[in-house]
Formats: C-alpha cells, structure tokens, sequence
C-alpha cells in the first residue's frame, strides 16, 4: 500500500511542479466545511496518504510530505502511515510546530503556497495570507486532483426528504424568518450558507449524501425580498420539489452558485459566515459581502421542547438496544463463542436497527478491546480486528440517527480479572464525569470554565486527557455540533438553555487500556438569585455504569449517591420497555453501590 500512495505523492508533486507551486496544503474537508464526516468525492487527503483520522492536514513539498494531525490520532497514524514515507506530526505537542511556521521555515519570498481555496473558509485564507504575504509568500488556488484521481468518485445524488414537524418542532416559514432576523441585525438584505447541518435544520429536509449524518450536498441562499434559491442537483429533490416551492425556495443547478453570486446586483448585502462560506465564495461576493457570525448556529443548537422530549424518547430506545447489546456480548462469552471486535459493533447496530425509526449509526462504531481502546478515535478492520475474551476492560462508543434524535454513548466495562489500578482510573474519570454532571452555573459560564471540574481528579495524580470533555450533539442531524463545546481551550459561546452536549472524561495508556465515561446533558434553568440566572445540566442518557469498576475508598458519600439516584432513574425509565429476562439484567446491573 505504501508505494501506491508514494506514486500519488508524486503524481501530485508533478502537478505542483507544472504550477511553480514550492508547497502545498492539503486540507481535510470538503466546500461545505464539513467538521468530520463528508462525502468520498473530498476525501483527497486520506486518498493521498492512507491516513483515514477524521482530523488531519497533508504537507507536501518538493521533497517532504508530511501529515499532522491531533492527539486522538497519534496511535493510529504511526499505524496507518508505516512505511509511506509521509512524517507524522503530532500537532498540540511543544515540540511540533504548527503547519505555518514550518513552512515560513523553509519557504522564501517569491514561491508560491498553493491551496484549494474551495476548501479554505475566507477565515482561514485571510489568516495565510496574512502571514505568508508578509513574506512575500503568494497563496494561490492549486485543485489538480481531478486530473490525477482518474477515478475520483462524483458527488452523491440521493435523494431528499423531508423531516416532519412532530420531531423538528418548528416550520420552515418559522426558522427562516428566525435566521432572517438575524441576517437583518448584521446589516444585510440576504445570506449565503454553506453548511449542510445549517441547511437542512432551516429547510426541515434531510439526505443521505454523507456518512453517519443525515444531510444533502447543497448552498443555500436566503432573500427577505424573496429569490431564496436552493443549490442542489435536481434529481436530489424529486420527492421535496413541491415543499420547496411552497416554501417559495426556488431551485438551480449546484454548480451555477458562483454564476449567480456573481449576477447579483453591486449594492447587494449579503452575509456570509466567514469562518464556513468558502474563500472563492466570499472573493466572489466583493464588496457585496457583510462578514457575520452564522445566523444559524446558535438558534440550531437550542433545541425546543418537541426536540427535547423527542430526544429523551430517543435516548431510553438506545438504551434498550445497549441493554440487549451488551446481554448478547456476555452470552457469547460466557459460551465461549468467538466475539470480536467488529462482531459487537455489528451486534450493537442489529440491535439499533430493530426500530423504525432508526436511519443509521451516528458514527462509526468505536470499539476498543484492551490496548485498542486507548486509541481514542479507533475503528476496528479486517487487519487490527481483536478477539474478545472474558478478561479486561472493553470500550464501546457509539449511537444511531434516529427520526427523532441523535444518540451518542461511551461506556467502558470489565469482562474479568480488572486490576486495582484499571478500576482507580475508572473511579477518577467517574468522579469527573460526576462533577461536571452535578455542576451548577452562572448565565453567561462558557464550556472552558467548566472543563477543569472534569479533569481534577486524574490531574491530582498527575493524569489528563488531550481531547475535549464535552462536544455539542445535533438533532437527527451531526453527532458533533457547535458552536458550543466543553473543552480546555476558550470557546466564547456561552451554554444556554437548550444546548445538549457530551460529559465524556477519559484516560488513555498506550497498549494497556482506555476508560472513557459518556452521557448526554442539556443545559436547563436552575434558579434566579440577586447574582443573576443559575443554569444546571439535566442528563439525559440513562444506561448503567459498570459497577464492578468502581472503587469506593476514593468515592465520597455524594458520589455514591449520584451513582445510585441515576441507576434508580434508569431502572424507572428502562424497566417498562424491558422483558423480564432484560429487566433482571439491568436490575443486577443497577444495585445500589456500597463502600
């Protein structure tokens, strides 16, 4: 495999060469921005370098090429990169500098740095240009894949559908007048939107274009005045057409965006989110264009009550379906039947998939058997796939896109033979979960200002965890959604009522094992003092936590008890929709703790 993506490293160094370009930047997304799942067609880094991490950007120059890419990756990409000929850089790390600053290294006044400016956001592009022009350093459009990908995949045609009102909770008429206020306070008459969550949330439709996330590759262009036009290949919409016109979105071929912007006439305001629209969209614009803040991002994340309860229904479902997930992993065991890896993932999915409701896995299915559990973004194929047995600690994150939600749950259990040490680190992760679970806040608190109450714990012995603690959740929609995040780098938007996010603490040891701990939680009201608003989180997920790991002389007495009131929740909520068989199961694996 090496050689083949050595051959298209230089296929593509030949292109550069053809162009005068000294460096390139292959960036890891697709037009729309997409954080981490898009479409084969823009999969052009994993394509050129084998590196399949959801994060991660390629380097290449007239003699390097190099990959870096964050600590959830660092495993992986030593594994995946073996042999290539690509370096991998651990980006976060003191010792890595950062991509800029390498290539200012070696870079000199006059070459050129060519990057896809399709998949640049004009953020992104202002900020290279700024520090490379200052050098002398000409940042220039490069896109040769279609020329050396001979065989490069086109972009999906599935088709639309529509997401019923019972589950979204709000009209379409209802949410474009919303962003349209919003588009109003930033001084401008329409808006361009790239972002395929943003879009279908406004237009309550959905696809299939993109794994794991229910969304259709299109932009999306709102008038006040009327004019909206929705970008899209035509054959996506022969079940939506009507919808879309009774709507009054009128609809044009995806690819005459740019024609179209540029027709507009020269006092237009339009808004675009310069940290998502394209840099070739946003040059098209001109002075036609009002940089703002998404007028989507923050109304989406604050999900309304239908969204709510819909979610909580969702959520007991995929409860069920673990509960008979993880019945069947300890029946194949104790048979001494073979169990691996993929095998639970599969049986996890089975299990989903019983329900009508369910479309698809929220994300591919991570599960971490021992040592494989300490890679923390791991997916387990034919080459790394290990046999399960009754001894060690397994981790299995996962979840589904349901109609009327998006689920997204970590629970890390023994199968046998836990040592002292495996169940410490269980027990300091849980106590971080606990307290982030239990945290009570100001309005206006951000995820930055919380993210230390999950991590005390292990940092008290010296242990940490280099991803973020919490991460927004989409409804029917991505897995992982902003603008809001728990995490230890500042993020300005403040948690809201509405907002859900992930509690997920975690600690990794290199070919040993992973303890990760996640729930779902929404941001709710508390109380109103003189001091202001207090908001609390609700958690929303209820499956039980492996009781057989958890060490109690570290525990307090209100740990405990947390412990126990969200086993006895779970017990009120799952037992209704459990046979007798599965009640007894989650019974026994709901007792109350004791020291």
């Amino acid at each position: 495999m090496a050689n083949i993506f050595t051959s298209r490293i230089e296929s593509f160094r030949r292109a550069m060469a053809d162009q005068g370009i000294a460096a390139s930047i292959v960036v890891h997304t697709d037009p729309h921005h997409s954080q981490e799942y898009f479409a084969e067609r823009w999969q052009v880094r994993e394509w050129l370098s084998g590196f399949t991490g959801s994060d991660g950007n390629l380097v290449v120059t007239a003699n390097e090429a190099l990959l870096w890419t964050d600590s959830r990756y660092f495993l992986q990409g030593e594994i995946e990169l073996k042999d290539s000929g690509i370096i991998m850089m651990r980006d976060g790390l003191p010792s890595t500098p950062p991509i800029e600053d390498y290539l200012l290294d070696r870079l000199k006044e006059g070459d050129k740095l060519g990057v896809d400016l399709m998949l640049l956001t004009r953020q992104e592009a202002d900020y290279l240009r700024s520090i490379f022009g200052s050098k002398g350093i000409e940042l220039v459009h490069f896109d040769p894949i279609d020329e050396i990908w001979t065989d490069r995949p086109g972009c999906p045609a599935t088709p639309t559908y529509l997401h019923d009102v019972k589950y979204s909770g709000e009209t379409t008429v209802s949410r474009i007048e919303r962003v349209m206020a919003n588009v109003k306070n930033a001084g401008a008459e329409s808006t361009i939107i790239g972002a395929l969550d943003e879009i279908a949330w406004i237009l309550n439709m959905r696809g299939s274009d993109v794994p794991s996330i229910p969304v259709f590759i299109a932009f999306l262009y709102l008038d006040h005045k009327g004019g909206s036009v929705l970008f899209i290949d035509k054959e996506k919409i022969a079940d939506t057409a009507s919808y879309l016109k009774a709507n009054d979105i009128s609809v044009k071929p995806y690819e005459d965006l740019l024609k179209f912007i540029g027709s507009l006439p020269s006092d237009a305001k339009v808004a675009y989110n310069p940290a998502a629209v394209p840099d070739i969209i946003a040059s098209t614009l001109g002075n036609r264009g009002i940089a703002a803040d998404s007028p989507v991002a923050l109304i989406k994340a604050c999900k309304n009550p239908v969204q709510i309860n819909s979610l909580r229904e969702a959520l007991a479902r995929d409860s069920v379906a673990l509960v008979k997930t993880f019945m069947e992993i300890e029946r194949k065991l104790a048979a001494g039947e073979e169990l691996t890896e993929m095998d639970v993932a599969r049986i996890a999915t089975e299990f989903r998939s019983e329900h009508p409701l369910y479309r698809e896995d929220s994300f591919d299915t991570i599960c971490g058997y021992k040592g494989h559990g300490a890679i923390v973004h791991y997916f387990a194929d034919e080459s790394s796939n290990a046999t399960i047995h009754p001894e060690g600690i397994l981790l299995l994150d996962s979840g589904a896109q349901y109609l009327d939600g998006t689920t997204d749950i970590t629970r890390t259990v023994t199968l046998g033979n836990t040592t002292a040490e495996e169940r410490r680190d269980f027990t300091l992760v849980m106590k971080g979960h606990i307290a982030l679970a239990r945290a009570k806040f100001p309005e206006g608190t951000v995820g930055a200002q919380l993210d230390a109450l999950a991590r005390q714990f292990l940092w008290a012995e010296g242990k940490s965890y280099l991803h973020g603690t919490g991460h927004g959740v989409g409804f029917f929609l991505g897995v992982h959604e902003g603008p809001q995040s728990i995490r230890l780098n500042y993020v300005p938007t403040p948690l809201l009522p509405g907002m859900v996010v992930s509690n997920e603490p975690g600690i990794y040891l290199a070919d040993r094992y992973g303890v990760r701990c996640e729930n779902l939680i929404l941001t709710v009201e508390d109380e109103e003092t003189e001091f202001g608003r207090f908001f609390r989180f609700e958690t929303l997920t209820l499956f039980p936590f492996d009781l057989k790991l958890f060490d109690t002389s570290i525990m307090t007495d209100e740990e405990i008890q947390w412990i126990n009131d969200y086993h006895a929740r779970c017990r009120e909520v799952l037992l209704p929709r459990l046979n007798p068989e599965q009640a007894a199961w989650l019974k026994a694996k709901t007792e109350p703790l004791k020291r």
